[in-house]
């Protein structure tokens, strides 16, 4: 859960996500609809903990979830929930940024999330111990890395890469996206865009969505066995 970019481009969403993952995780399950107290939910499901990192529903929402928030935190050894649950519960909820506000968070790993809630863009971080709410330009580009994994230093150097990827681009498509974070910089295992780190530590997973009008296209790229899955939501 650790490169997300946000665009909008020729009045259409593209919120993109490439989640790194330690090998020895057991396998996430494919993307499919979950039945949750209040909705259904569309994710691709963490089959150890239980939660997800990408998730949407068919009125156009999406959350999108990075491990860490501003600064490279210390982990523990234990916390309370996984943030994949934490992203489950808020996002199951009649209010996604209402229940952000009032979810008790103590004694959880810090945390990013990107959320397009209601035609609205925003950036809800966790330190582990406050909150902080942003909103951004819902027509504007933005990625960002997770500090979990990247330097202060790196972060931004990929930031250059993006400026430089939208300045070279009069209408960004979603294939241009997915190709940006699949091939920048792919000569850096250690930083580019898809990392594998000594065999470790890898990029599994690629996670679009495109929304347009009252259309979401969908596709989850499986980087390990080269699989993709697609699905097309009507919003309602």
């Amino acid at each position: 859960m650790c490169t997300v970019s946000y665009i909008f481009s020729n009045q259409t969403i593209i919120i993109t996500s490439n989640r790194d993952e330690k090998i020895a995780r057991p396998k996430a399950l494919i993307p499919k609809s979950y039945m949750g107290e209040r909705k259904k939910m569309f994710f691709p499901k963490d089959s150890k903990a239980g939660g997800t990192w990408y998730i949407l529903d068919d009125k156009g929402n999406i959350i999108v979830l990075l491990n860490g928030a501003i600064e490279k935190h210390i982990s523990e050894e234990n916390y309370r929930k996984s943030r994949g649950l934490i992203l489950l519960e808020i996002f199951d909820s009649c209010d996604c940024l209402d229940k952000w506000l009032t979810i008790n968070l103590t004694d959880i790993e810090p945390f990013t999330l990107i959320a397009y809630i209601n035609k609205q863009l925003y950036q809800l971080r966790w330190n582990g111990i406050t909150k902080d709410t942003q909103k951004l330009d819902h027509e504007g580009k933005y990625i960002w890395s997770s500090s979990t994994l990247y330097s202060p230093n790196i972060r931004k150097k990929r930031e250059s890469l993006f400026n430089i990827f939208i300045k070279s681009k009069d209408i960004i498509n979603a294939k241009d996206i997915v190709h940006f974070h699949e091939y920048t910089n792919q000569e850096d295992k250690e930083n580019g865009l898809i990392i594998n780190r000594n065999n470790t530590l890898i990029t599994q997973s690629i996670t679009q969505t495109i929304i347009n009008q009252n259309k979401m296209v969908f596709s989850h790229k499986d980087l390990i066995t080269a699989q993709t899955y697609e699905n097309t939501f009507l919003m309602l």
